[in-house]
């Protein structure tokens, strides 16, 4: 879900991050192309306006903000006929052709974004069955169609798949699923990287452990979306399990990043980004990923360890990267169960809001998740809503029987 390629880098290799193509970490502060109205931030969208759009209305909605009509109509209009959306299309009314690159990861956030607002049945309908049509024969999905497939574009479309109600385990093309191209992307327990995901296997076949496509395939192996929430580990309370072991089934290759990810964290409770020539710099946006997959997996401690270093450090990052960061950070928050309006002193969710079209409702505290543990919390609902209706109906019989008496003394 981060941002930290180039936009020259981005063009020639479309690359996400948790899914995330776009310019999150550096946006343009001189945009080729008039910003549309409708369109959160004001950075050049060319290599990422569908995907900020598409997690700005996400973590609002997770925050119980409503949306302006005009942001999600900015979003709607921009797919195709086919059901595909690009990055980016100028001039939505012009129809989409073989020049335009539609991508997997654009789409996916799309559909992410619209099944979670509701309504948009038919467009992410058409875009699920493109989804579908553009699969590789590994299960999984490049950025581009026809591309090779890669953990953060497979892991993104697994989400979308299951925010839309499909069940990815029946999602096959050659006899493989989404879940079975994951596996490819497993490290084995020795050696460098142990239990990491990698992004794409190398020339030779050989596979590096990579943070951010680690974070982005845990959530794709436990079946979550962008958006998961802080009682889905609770699910899978075995991930949580410590040792690595060969992965051989999805939930085993979560458990093996999830433990990557959390002795990546364990010393300054944030990741880094190496850039070649240059010292290792504090890479806000994956440390947010790894957040949002550690939560899904269980792993609350180190999860809310390193949200509360980002609540220390992270404001000024999404203030010059813009709406996609804030969301990511938004969506971090709600992952841990934190309200993202106390996001230590900062309010995430004004805002995002402000980088927008004003919401048409917004609310003052975050929506709680619904508690869906096997405590007895129903059943004393219920017995206090019993105890109240006896009250009323004991009283209303006192206040007969005084009126009674009343009428029958002379």
């Amino acid at each position: 879900m981060n941002v930290r390629r180039s936009a020259a880098a981005l063009a020639a290799v479309a690359v996400i991050g948790a899914a995330t193509p776009a310019l999150a970490a550096s946006p343009s502060p001189t945009p080729s192309v008039a910003i549309p109205d409708g369109l959160y931030g004001t950075g050049d969208p060319t290599y990422d306006g569908v995907w900020r759009q598409s997690l700005a209305l996400l973590a609002q909605d997770t925050a119980g903000v409503v949306p302006a009509d005009r942001a999600v109509a900015w979003l709607t209009g921009q797919q195709c006929a086919d059901g595909a959306f690009a990055a980016f299309r100028a001039d939505p009314a012009k129809p989409c052709d073989a020049k335009l690159m539609v991508d997997t990861n654009s789409t996916a956030a799309a559909v992410q974004a619209l099944t979670a607002l509701g309504g948009h049945a038919a467009q992410t309908g058409k875009a699920v069955a493109w989804l579908k049509s553009v699969q590789n024969a590994d299960g999984g999905w490049g950025y581009n169609p026809g591309g090779p497939s890669d953990a953060n574009s497979t892991a993104v479309v697994t989400g979308a798949l299951v925010a839309a109600g499909e069940h990815p385990e029946q999602v096959v093309k050659g006899g493989k699923s989404p879940y079975d191209a994951l596996l490819t992307f497993a490290l084995p327990c020795t050696g460098d990287g142990a239990g990491a995901f990698a992004y794409q296997p190398d020339k030779q076949g050989k596979l590096t452990a990579n943070a951010d496509a680690t974070a982005a395939a845990v959530l794709g192996a436990l079946g979550q979306p962008l958006n998961a929430s802080p009682k889905n580990g609770d699910k899978k309370a075995d991930v949580t399990a410590s040792g690595c072991a060969a992965p051989t089934t999805p939930e085993q290759a979560a458990r093996n990043g999830a433990r990557y990810l959390s002795t990546a964290l364990a010393r300054d409770h944030h990741l880094v980004s190496a850039l070649p020539g240059a010292e290792n710099q504090p890479d806000y946006g994956n440390t947010a990923d790894a957040v949002v997959a550690l939560a899904a997996a269980g792993h609350t401690d180190e999860a809310t360890a390193a949200l509360r270093w980002l609540e220390a450090n992270a404001p000024q990052w999404a203030a010059q990267s813009g709406p996609a960061a804030y969301a990511q950070l938004v969506l971090a928050a709600h992952a841990t169960g934190t309200d993202p309006r106390a996001f230590g002193s900062t309010d995430l969710v004004r805002l995002l809001d402000a980088t927008g079209p004003a919401p048409k409702q917004t609310a003052t505290k975050k929506p709680q998740a619904a508690d869906t543990s096997d405590d007895d919390g129903g059943s004393t609902t219920l017995w206090v809503t019993v105890g109240a209706v006896v009250l009323v109906v004991l009283v209303a019989a006192a206040l007969f029987l005084a009126r009674a008496r009343r009428r029958q003394q002379p």
